[in-house]
């Protein structure tokens, strides 16, 4: 097996968790989150109570998207590095492996 091999499958693996997680977990919470944070921007900058109209709707609006974006970043690029540090790990105790069978084999 190549150098490096179990850190991209780790990597990959954990990312792909990522995804599933953030849809099961962090999707309704980010755009919770983020609307809080619209509405307190759009509340100071138009006054509370807000009125419905387009320019605040907009801010929260987008709010939202960047909540949801921020924790899906979060979620998947965080597992794809737990995943690829497991990956590594699983990659170094196999080549120290390797190195000492092959310095018993040298020494017999």
């Amino acid at each position: 097996m190549k150098r490096g091999e179990m850190a991209k499958k780790g990597l990959y693996t954990g990312a792909g968790a990522g995804l599933v997680l953030f849809a099961l977990i962090g999707l309704l919470p980010g755009s919770f989150i983020g609307g809080v944070i619209g509405i307190n921007v759009a509340g100071k900058i138009f006054g509370l109570p807000l009125e419905a109209t387009v320019v605040p709707r907009i801010i929260v609006g987008a709010s939202m998207v960047l909540g949801v974006m921020l924790a899906g970043v979060v979620f998947v690029v965080g597992s794809a590095i737990v995943g690829w540090l497991i990956g590594h790990a699983v990659d170094t105790i196999r080549e120290s492996r390797a190195t000492s069978v092959e310095h018993t084999i040298k020494s017999e």
